[in-house]
């Protein structure tokens, strides 16, 4: 039987390589064993599925955008899963176009934060002092705003389009972004694998990069995922007061707004979007906790 450890150049790579893998299973099951995250996961990987599928399931022409008065307000069944709007468009068909939107503008806008955020804090968490100083105390006159105010202030200086709704909903979190980044570099600064890479004549950006940044992704990937809940929240939030995706693209947001004059006797167009929205923030509420309570060390034991 060949040895596995020949793969490698030498015993010491083997065993390098076979403890990353190892602690990476060892992560696996400990994320296994937490019930509500894999609930988190399966719901969150549904709706990403109906998302990517949208096509297969419905006609953007014809069932999202089309109006068809003649079967407007059509309830649940009759051809129509969910029934239909006032504008006789297919509900089911905009909830999961709309998931569509709602996914990629939240994740943009949770990687333009992460980008400008994360840089801005490695930065200042790396080096402090005065860099440290300046940096923060910018942060600290935006976190004075509160996210929405900050969105709207960006929309109605630059106009409203997709564009402008993921640059509007990231920097508005860069703030939070750049503190908790900071706060992780803050704290392995000071290590010996830092100083050790210094001594070797490594440059700040690989040191920061390769050693400081992938030693602290653990708390960075759960407020990703808890983030990017809070941002498809403010784009639903945006797009209800009109500021947001605009009709008759559909976005959970405004479906909620158009139908709430017909909610009394036609409940279901706007419990569709609403539990769409409801699902999809608790779904990645309860995969942020597993994974802090997957990527927590101390709770190892």
């Amino acid at each position: 039987m060949e040895n596995p450890a020949k793969k490698y150049t030498n015993k010491k790579e083997f065993y390098r390589q076979f403890k990353k893998k190892s602690n990476a299973y060892e992560l696996w099951l400990r994320f296994m064993k937490n019930k509500t995250a894999l609930l988190g996961l399966f719901i969150f990987c549904a709706i990403v599925l109906l998302a990517i599928g949208a096509p297969l399931l419905a006609s953007y022409e014809n069932d999202v955008i089309r109006l068809d008065v003649a079967n407007r307000l059509q309830s649940p069944g009759n051809g129509h899963l969910l029934g239909t709007d006032e504008m006789g468009r297919d509900i089911f068909a905009r909830l999961v176009f709309g998931a569509r939107i709602s996914l990629v503008v939240g994740i943009s806008s949770v990687a333009v934060a992460l980008l400008i955020g994360g840089t801005l804090g490695a930065i200042s968490g790396f080096y402090g002092g005065i860099i440290d100083s300046v940096i923060m105390r910018i942060m600290d006159v935006f976190l004075c705003l509160p996210d929405v105010l900050l969105a709207l202030a960006i929309i109605a200086t630059f106009g409203v389009s997709k564009v402008n709704l993921v640059i509007s909903i990231g920097l508005s979190f860069t703030p939070k972004f750049s503190r908790i980044v900071r706060s992780v570099v803050l704290g392995v600064r000071g290590s010996e694998y830092i100083e050790a890479a210094r001594s070797i004549g490594a440059k700040d950006g690989h040191i920061i990069l390769h050693h400081a940044l992938v030693n602290c992704m653990g708390p960075i990937i759960v407020q990703v995922t808890l983030y990017v809940a809070s941002a498809i929240l403010t784009i639903s939030g945006l797009s209800f007061l009109g500021l947001g995706i605009q009709a008759p693209a559909p976005e959970w947001g405004n479906m909620l707004a158009s139908g709430r004059a017909f909610m009394r006797d036609e409940a279901y167009i706007v419990m569709a979007p609403g539990l769409a929205i409801f699902f999809t923030i608790l779904s990645l509420n309860l995969l942020g906790d597993g994974l802090r309570d997957t990527l927590d060390p101390r709770l190892k034991h």
